[in-house]
């Protein structure tokens, strides 16, 4: 199988991160719950890669690292623990169901909405961003990358206009984080939501998020924690406030690999094959007539996605023809994005969407041309 579904998760890991799982299904026991060498080393790992992505996103300390189980969690912690009836939170229409429904859930109960749209290539306008801004506007909730385009917002932008009106900025790091660096105090931004089963290589399963120094957030979930048994509320102090329960500590042991593979090959060099392999594929499919392709690829930075549509088929029935005849596993449908699908006026249609790894091949990508171009010439 040729796997180029890496938006949705990335199937192909190091092999330290297996190694790194069942290495701790075999010796950690329970972080925070007792003086045990088991209950240590899960401790032990746990802080370990907190520290890594402290380091990653450049923190201020390791504490304002909370673990999740993805970034859907992580978004809803971010959102529901610091938006209050009669706020008001602009946001975008590139983004996931994983900020989408958690914003209108809010909306429901008194939140004030704005959904910025996008220009047909999908980028959205930075100046009506900032006149969207109210007296009552408590943040701003984008994505980092566009799952269905490939499209990226400039973080860095957004985290100035957050920072000149004194308002939040909760990141969507989901197609970006392990792929493009991100300095979360550089950047301002006051919340990044990430999960560690895409460009972070980890297992699925594991996430967090970095809260800013300074900026409470009210838990989504209250429980065990391994201290402050007799309080009869949830601890205040990061990370324990974000993270009720006992930890996904397996998944995270592999994270901790995923991360130190990562530092020793670098992302900068990770980021210029995946690139190199969505240019050659966009290269080779867009000059096909029946082939219509999403997205700005003029840009000079851009995930490493080609979402596109052969004619009027349905992208679930080339998606299956490229899995069946060709073995190459891609993602069809809406992709979680329903209001870049209505932008683009591909609801009913879908998109065909291929996303790279560095795993890929040249040989792989020319494979993939060639599929298309059969399928189209159908």
């Amino acid at each position: 199988m040729i796997y180029m579904d890496n938006a949705a998760t990335t199937m192909q890991k190091p092999e330290e991160v297996a190694e790194a799982v069942v290495r701790a299904m075999n010796s950690i026991g329970n972080a925070g719950r007792g003086a045990t060498e088991a209950s240590l080393s899960a401790s032990r790992i746990i802080y370990d890669t907190r520290e890594k992505l402290s380091r990653f996103f450049n923190a201020e300390n390791p504490r304002r690292i909370a673990f999740t189980a993805n970034s859907t969690e992580s978004l809803n912690i971010a959102i529901k623990g610091t938006l209050n009836p009669g706020d008001h939170v602009i946001t975008t229409v590139l983004e996931h169901n994983s900020v989408l429904r958690p914003l209108y859930e809010c909306q429901e109960k008194g939140t004030e909405l704005t959904i910025l749209g996008c220009d047909e290539k999908g980028n959205i306008s930075y100046e009506e961003m900032e006149k969207a801004v109210k007296n009552n506007t408590k943040a701003i909730v984008c994505t980092h990358g566009s799952n269905l385009t490939g499209n990226m917002i400039d973080i860095g932008r957004v985290g100035l206009i957050a920072r000149q009106y004194g308002i939040l900025l909760i990141a969507d790091a989901s197609q970006t984080a392990g792929v493009f660096p991100i300095d979360v105090q550089k950047m301002h931004i006051d919340i990044l939501c990430f999960t560690g089963h895409k460009g972070l290589l980890g297992p699925q399963g594991t996430g967090g998020l970095y809260v800013r120094e300074g900026l409470l957030v009210r838990p989504l979930l209250s429980g065990g924690s391994g201290v402050d048994t007799y309080n009869t509320h949830h601890s205040q102090e990061m990370p324990t406030a974000l993270e009720a329960g006992t930890l996904n500590g397996h998944g995270i042991a592999g994270l901790n690999a995923a991360m130190e593979y990562l530092e020793e090959k670098g992302i900068d060099w990770i980021r210029k094959k995946e690139l190199a392999y969505m240019r050659q594929f966009y290269k080779g499919i867009s000059m096909i007539p029946q082939v219509t392709v999403y997205g700005d690829f003029e840009a000079k930075e851009r995930c490493p996605i080609v979402s596109f549509n052969i004619g009027d088929y349905d992208s679930s029935d080339v998606s299956d023809e490229l899995y069946v005849t060709y073995h190459i596993a891609t993602r069809p449908g809406a992709h979680c994005a329903p209001l870049m699908h209505k932008a683009l006026g591909t609801e009913s249609q879908g998109a065909v969407r291929f996303s790279f790894s560095h795993y890929n091949t040249e040989e792989e990508v020319d494979l993939a041309i060639q599929a298309v171009r059969a399928l189209a010439a159908e």
